[in-house]
């Protein structure tokens, strides 16, 4: 038997879990950045290099419950990767301002949004993947709208909230349609 559908059941409850709370996280962390997006202040940019540390977490999390399938792993970890570095990219972008800030968040949109999709069809088999790949795509999207966004005077956070909303709502779907762990 496959390996994947041997281990689908504890992949999937995993997953669940995970995906919801990403879901409830991102819905807490974009309702406080919107409070305090005009500008760089302590309460931003410790949401700021937050958001991809945790992304970095569940990364974590998703590779402990994704050992057996091995092709999801690779993709994990560059995942864990991207968002490893991005923290310490906004922590030194921070220091430059929004634009800055934006500029970085937009690059690491883009690649996340790819290894999000990769993730994602590698996955498909386990259900509610489509709504991972249509956020990834999204997410790739978003990325080049924050790089366009950082060369624009008056730039704000509000958008990357409201990006994070929306990821958190694909991981809602996501987690609602994953096949029942048997």
């Amino acid at each position: 038997m496959d390996t994947l559908v041997d281990t689908a059941p504890n992949v999937t409850a995993a997953l669940r879990k995970l995906y919801l709370l990403r879901f409830a996280f991102a819905a807490v962390w974009a309702g406080l950045l919107f409070t305090a997006a005009d500008s760089l202040g302590p309460l931003s940019v410790f949401l700021l290099v937050l958001y991809p540390l945790f992304d970095a977490a569940c990364a974590v999390a998703d590779l402990r419950s994704a050992r057996a399938d091995g092709s999801a792993v690779r993709r994990l970890y560059v995942n864990l990767a991207l968002s490893a570095l991005t923290v310490v990219a906004l922590a030194l972008a921070a220091a430059s301002g929004i634009q800055a800030v934006l500029q970085v968040w937009g690059v690491w949109a883009i690649a996340a949004g790819v290894t999000q999709v990769a993730v994602g069809v590698v996955r498909r088999r386990l259900g509610g993947q489509w709504a991972m790949i249509a956020s990834g795509s999204i997410s790739t999207l978003a990325g080049a709208s924050f790089v366009a966004q950082a060369g624009k005077e008056g730039a704000t956070l509000t958008n990357l909230a409201g990006y994070a909303l929306l990821g958190g709502a694909f991981f809602l779907v996501s987690a609602l349609r994953l096949k029942p762990a048997v």
